[in-house]
């Protein structure tokens, strides 16, 4: 402010100091040469001296304003003065204490006669929330814990190495088992509301093949084609596998291929092998086999308006008993086809039999349509018909189902 003042200060006196430079007179009965603009001048000179008074008095009175708003400022209370802003920390280093963290709702409720005991009318199935971060620069961490309506439980809890010595890719922690497609999916990534027969039957339910242990994984190198073998060591305490002491561990082997068939093209094989004790008395075992395959149509230029997607597996049970062995077999195959930006149709085939009861096989069919508003919110409608083997009358559903989700979800493979 002061060096304001200063400024004004000058210019005032420069102004001053041109009204003080005399003017040349004409002596008497001389007439200088250019009468006719030398006759203009003083008019002119008059003009100029107005125009300086005038910007003399408009200067005084706001030097004297200044001064006096100065004066008070030097007399006033002193203002602390304000504390500069810290600066923001790197991304970085906030990622370290915050990791990703999501919620995703899943609403189902269904209409029409159940097949033995079915989904309720409306049901706040479950939320899943997820806790997902980098932990240094050899390993993250993934939590994924459900609440449901009559319990909150521990989904997944593991932590990854992708860069241990020979190529391996460990995790160690809680996690659905690599056997199938269909068993490591959660239930917001299906593309159906009900998981198959075949998973009810043969691996689980709901909550299928999912366990604490240890997943070593590693890439095959080929000139042919992307191929990965998973080899998966579990504490032995599953839907399917129950350990009658810490020694009887469960096995889960992985072996799968994927190829391009072209630009919009590829292919996805797989086959699955599990072991265990299956709790009948302290020697018996279950052994399962797998196998899948998946084609996939996504053309690049319209891949968010167009897709095709053909899915199948196939899985066989052998569950030792007192009396001998029980075999079961099962499979599903699904056909799915998006038909805009956001809406999808799908059919599906189920047929399986049941574990621990031979000679009953149960099948069902339905027909599933959804809608996309946006990536985080989906309407499903799926209406299924099922022909259980010891209900002589078949069941048809409709069932729907919400999906919504919140926050940073990591992705899911693929």
């Amino acid at each position: 402010m002061r060096r304001f003042v200063s400024r004004t200060a000058g210019l005032l006196l420069t102004a001053c100091a041109l009204l003080a430079v005399p003017l040349p007179v004409r002596a008497a009965g001389q007439d200088p040469p250019g009468e006719t603009a030398t006759a203009a001048l003083p008019d002119e000179v008059g003009a100029l001296r107005r125009e300086i008074e005038t910007l003399r008095r408009d200067y005084e009175g706001r030097i004297a304003a200044l001064e006096a708003r100065l004066h008070a400022l030097e007399t006033g209370p002193v203002a602390a003065p304000a504390a500069a802003p810290s600066p923001a920390p790197p991304a970085a280093g906030s990622k370290v204490f915050n990791p990703d963290v999501a919620a995703i709702g899943n609403f189902v409720g269904a209409a029409g006669r159940s097949p033995g005991g079915g989904e309720p009318s409306l049901n706040m199935q479950e939320a899943e929330i997820s806790f997902q971060a980098v932990v240094d620069p050899y390993a993250r961490a993934d939590f994924f814990v459900t609440l449901g309506p009559d319990e909150v439980a521990l989904e997944e809890g593991y932590i990854t190495f992708p860069t241990l010595p020979g190529g391996l890719l460990t995790k160690i922690g809680k996690m659905r088992d690599a056997f199938g497609k269909v068993n490591g999916q959660h239930p917001h990534t299906l593309g159906f509301v009900d998981r198959p027969l075949v998973s009810r039957n043969l691996t689980g339910g709901e909550d299928g093949l999912a366990d604490a242990g240890i997943s070593v994984a590693r890439l095959i190198p080929n000139p042919w084609l992307f191929l990965e073998a998973t080899g998966q060591v579990y504490q032995g305490s599953s839907e399917v596998f129950q350990a009658p002491t810490r020694g009887d561990l469960a096995y889960v082997g992985h072996l799968r291929a994927y190829q391009d068939l072209g630009e919009s093209t590829n292919i996805d094989l797989g086959g699955s092998i599990a072991y265990g004790h299956n709790g009948v008395t302290d020697d018996t075992t279950t052994r399962l086999l797998g196998v899948d395959a998946t084609l996939r149509w996504k053309p690049l230029r319209r891949s968010i308006y167009t897709h095709l997607l053909a899915r199948g597996e196939l899985t066989w049970s052998r569950a030792d008993v007192a009396s001998g062995s029980l075999d079961a077999v099962g499979g599903y195959g699904y056909l799915e086809y998006q038909f805009g930006r956001r809406w999808t149709a799908g059919v599906r085939y189920d047929s399986s039999e049941r574990a621990y009861a031979p000679g009953l096989r149960d099948e069902g069919g339905s027909f599933i349509l959804t809608y996309r508003p946006s990536e985080f919110s989906l309407v499903r409608a799926q209406y299924r018909r099922t022909s259980l083997a010891d209900i002589d009358r078949p069941a048809n559903e409709l069932l729907f189902q919400f999906l919504y989700a919140i926050g940073a979800h990591g992705a899911h493979p693929f």
